[in-house]
């Protein structure tokens, strides 16, 4: 993970962002609402933008805030979007109505493990974003990689969790299983058969995640 001096002086480098996703971004930090770092999701659109995905599939919509950065970034891709939460659903909504990137946006209600076939609907996808509840990454990336397209790329956001997944002494049992969660999730994905993956320490760490030919 970058040290705080080196971690600052990129997020000042980074160009100014349109009022509502300062909006969005102090909304987030007032509230507690886990949307992306500045660093990491500034990485994530330089990844799209390489990419140049044109349909992208987002696990964990909370507010909207990076569904609306992608496509922003984005301007001639469609994002679908999967959030449970109705109270986020909701902000989300309100958001994405005052941004003229939300008609790229399809939000889908419900659990990402239970609205498989409205998203099987809208397949395949050049890029899948996850970024939902850490516990279930493995049950994500099992049930909507196949979806993906045939040079598609999986990105998978928070995989090293503040630098928790270094920790041997964790006080929290809560926190201490969830870790575990996500180190098995690594430890899994790093070694899958079917796929070339690097994660790198930026943001909270994602993992890109590549089918091999």
């Amino acid at each position: 993970m970058l040290n705080d001096k080196l971690h600052s002086y990129i997020e000042e480098l980074i160009p100014g962002r349109e009022p509502l996703f300062i909006e969005m971004e102090n909304y987030a930090k007032e509230n507690k609402v886990p949307i992306m770092e500045l660093v990491g999701i500034e990485a994530l659109l330089q990844l799209l933008r390489i990419q140049n995905s044109k349909k992208i599939l987002e696990v964990g919509t909370a507010i909207g805030y990076s569904a609306l950065r992608m496509a922003e970034a984005l301007p001639n891709a469609s994002v679908v979007t999967i959030e449970r939460d109705l109270e986020r659903i909701q902000i989300a909504e309100e958001y994405m109505s005052r941004s003229k990137h939300g008609e790229q946006i399809l939000l889908i209600k419900g659990d990402a493990l239970e609205v498989e076939e409205l998203v099987k609907g809208q397949a395949p996808y050049d890029t899948i974003f996850v970024d939902a509840a850490k516990g279930q990454y493995k049950k994500f990336f099992e049930i909507y990689s196949k979806y993906l397209s045939v040079d598609g790329v999986i990105i998978t956001d928070n995989v090293l969790f503040k630098g928790l997944v270094t920790e041997a002494e964790i006080e929290s049992k809560r926190i201490r299983n969830l870790v575990k969660k996500i180190d098995g999730f690594n430890q899994w994905l790093m070694n899958h058969p079917d796929y070339h993956t690097v994660i790198l320490p930026v943001g909270d760490g994602i993992a890109i995640s590549k089918k091999k030919r």
